[in-house]
């Protein structure tokens, strides 16, 4: 007798799949957060407007390199800035903690399957018949998540500092919500970053006896918050975006800051 000749079942097509369950509602609810975000980050972004009131500064323009508030590191516009070229604070630093979380693994996993469908869920046909992976450009320049990483703690130690900043009114300390509101978002911003597998990595996941290294202990601290990583992912998310829209609309006379102490 001849062996019967082993034959792969055919390629589904996008869309195609035997599950019978609403498997299309994760991927559509990452696809609109992710979406509401990046409208309203962008837009954020290119106001360079309202993004500070009083001893608050918007995290998406922290640290301000150069701007028109009190905040500004070193002055207002440069002169040799371009005149034709829109100029905004944030354009200058948003691209560090916005490639921290573009490169995230997590984030990776989630925007693939809803935006790229690839697939869009578990035994689901995508829209495409080759895959070349993340050794192959542009896919391989996700491997510079590492020093994205680098970059987002100095911001955290940065936005710190904003949150301190944010205690001094200028009829001396205090504590309004909008302190607390900065507060929040390092506190979710820190989870996220202190959580990343990355970190997980470089501070002993690499080695073979991690239970007799020194740095165990921070081995285990960062691996707790790994545990969470998607929930702190989501929260940061979001709260960084709230964080900015607070200070905006403070800024614009909309709400009002409360003085908590």
């Amino acid at each position: 007798m001849t062996p019967a000749a082993a034959t792969m079942p055919p390629q589904r097509g996008f869309g195609e799949t035997m599950r019978v369950d609403a498997w299309w509602k994760q991927p559509l609810l990452i696809f609109a957060g992710f979406a509401a975000f990046i409208i309203y980050s962008t837009w954020a972004a290119f106001q360079g407007t309202h993004y500070h009131f009083g001893p608050y500064l918007s995290p998406f323009y922290s640290p301000e390199l150069f701007g028109d508030s009190p905040h500004a590191w070193f002055g207002p516009k440069p002169g040799w800035w371009p005149g034709w070229l829109l100029f905004s604070p944030a354009l200058l630093i948003l691209w560090a903690p916005g490639g921290l979380r573009l490169t995230c693994y997590y984030y990776r996993g989630a925007y693939y399957k809803a935006f790229w469908a690839d697939p869009p869920a578990c035994t689901v046909g995508e829209p495409r018949k080759t895959y070349l992976g993340e050794r192959s450009f542009p896919l391989i320049m996700q491997n510079v998540h590492r020093y994205f990483l680098y970059l987002a703690i100095i911001f955290i130690f940065i936005l710190t500092y904003d949150v301190w900043k944010a205690m001094w009114f200028a009829d001396g300390f205090g504590i309004g919500v909008g302190t607390v509101v900065l507060a929040i978002n390092v506190v979710l911003l820190a989870a996220f970053t202190f959580g990343c597998h990355a970190l997980r990595h470089l501070i002993g996941g690499f080695r073979d006896q991690l239970s007799r290294s020194p740095t165990y202990p921070a081995y285990r601290c960062v691996s707790c918050l790994n545990r969470r990583h998607m929930l702190w992912a989501w929260l940061s998310l979001f709260w960084v975006g709230f964080a900015d829209l607070y200070v905006r609309m403070c800024s614009m006379g909309i709400w009002h800051d409360l003085r908590l102490l």
